[in-house]
């Protein structure tokens, strides 16, 4: 207990002090989606904030996007998405335009549980998420692959829980 009490007041004078060896541009500071102007629910044609951090026009730039947008779909912490999303990524993200692009930042942008839930067929996505290209394309090919790799009766029926229930 003592050590977490010093830990807090270590981290209380850090970020009280005057002094600051690292200063980080306000433009910077906040720890939000790297695209802003992404929601959740929004749809692609209304982005157009994004076509200012969307940057193709040399190679440099669009080959730290495309790493960028590699990692988040590799490294999302959810390992059924980081293989399903990561390698559907890497096999597609040099084909893509700046359109196809924002659709794919808008499906990173999603959180895991939801995301998986749609890709699946376990719940229903809204709207928007359901007319994203990237979303429909990723959820054809995790569709086809439960249907030619498992049985339709080993799954959960689609808005029910995978869990079986006994009843006595």
């Amino acid at each position: 207990m003592g050590s977490f009490r010093r830990s807090l007041i270590g981290v209380h004078r850090i970020l009280n002090s005057n002094r600051s060896s690292v200063a980080v541009p306000s433009s910077q500071a906040s720890f939000g989606p790297r695209y802003r102007g992404v929601s959740d629910f929004s749809s692609i044609n209304s982005n157009d904030t994004l076509s200012s951090d969307i940057d193709l026009s040399n190679e440099e730039s669009k080959r730290r996007l495309f790493n960028s947008l590699l990692y988040r779909s590799k490294q999302r912490g959810f390992l059924e998405l980081d293989l399903v999303l990561g390698k559907w990524v890497a096999e597609h993200i040099h084909s893509m335009d700046e359109k196809g692009i924002k659709a794919l930042v808008q499906v990173l942008d999603l959180e895991n549980p939801d995301l998986w839930k749609w890709l699946t067929g376990q719940e229903r996505p809204p709207e928007s998420v359901k007319t994203n290209p990237v979303f429909t394309a990723v959820h054809d090919k995790v569709l086809n692959n439960l249907n030619s790799h498992s049985a339709p009766e080993t799954r959960a029926t689609p808005g029910q829980p995978w869990m079986l229930t006994l009843q006595l």
